[in-house]
């Protein structure tokens, strides 16, 4: 929102659960009719539209909610965030040709909200991107503090391999895409291809904890099947886009590991 506006733009916000300063308007995205009545009464020139379940396997919300979005913004702008969640990271790099072929439901969910807007409307910009980095408040960066402090249970993988990008990086390609007319699928994420490990030691690192004491293992230790490596090739974005998708190495700091 705050980035909308400083770009020129007259940002509305949404919110569902509990309002936030920058989100005035409640809607519910599982609910077509109120989808509608909101974007009458708004009346965007585009819709960026970030929303999912705040529980994983929330398919009205994540899946059902981006076609109710779609269908309302019929003859509006429309950008929707996708996620490399929608792949089985068999592959290790993914460009935008890249078929979905997730392996739990978060993913599939994400894929089928991918299918639906594309279908209803083609002229829509998909933004496929990985872990959002918030300078601390980021989840990557919230699961790291509590590891460390023993908060919570589990541990960070060496080899599960993500793009981190910065929020602010990502909130401005949104804000360009929603500007442009490009349609279809574009990765938009971080330069750096780093471990879940390697991420958590550059946040420790960074807000002053000891990295030797995040728990640390790998998925191949544990026989895990989830996906590994989820590397979003960012070459067309590149070329595409006025911003610039900084690496977690740069926005984060602190060397690799």
């Amino acid at each position: 929102m705050l980035r909308a506006a400083a770009a020129g733009w007259d940002a509305t916000g949404t919110y569902v659960s509990a309002s936030a300063p920058t989100a005035t308007v409640h809607l519910d995205i599982r609910d077509p009719a109120q989808v509608r009545r909101v974007v009458a009464e708004v009346r965007p020139d585009a819709i960026v539209h970030a929303a999912a379940g705040r529980d994983r396997n929330d398919w009205p919300a994540t899946a059902d909610g981006a076609a109710h979005v779609a269908v309302a913004a019929a003859g509006i702008r429309l950008v929707h965030v996708s996620s490399d969640a929608i792949f089985s990271g068999r592959l290790g790099e993914y460009d935008e040709d890249a078929l979905p072929d997730p392996v739990y439901a978060y993913g599939a969910a994400k894929a089928a909200a991918e299918t639906a807007v594309r279908a209803i409307d083609p002229g829509a910009a998909v933004v496929r991107t990985s872990l959002i980095m918030g300078d601390g408040r980021g989840a990557h960066e919230i699961l790291t503090h509590d590891l460390i402090a023993g908060r919570v249970e589990g541990a960070l993988f060496t080899d599960e391999i993500r793009k981190p990008v910065h929020v602010d990086d990502l909130a401005d390609a949104l804000l360009e895409l929603a500007g442009n007319d490009h349609a279809g699928v574009l990765n938009v994420a971080g330069a750096d291809a780093v471990s879940r490990y390697e991420l958590g030691v550059l946040v420790a690192r960074r807000d002053g904890l000891d990295p030797a004491a995040i728990p640390v293992t790998s998925l191949a230790a544990l026989g895990l099947s989830r996906p590994a490596d989820l590397r979003l090739s960012t070459a067309k974005a590149e070329k595409l886009l006025g911003v610039r998708l900084r690496g977690a190495r740069e926005f984060v700091g602190g060397p690799a590991v």
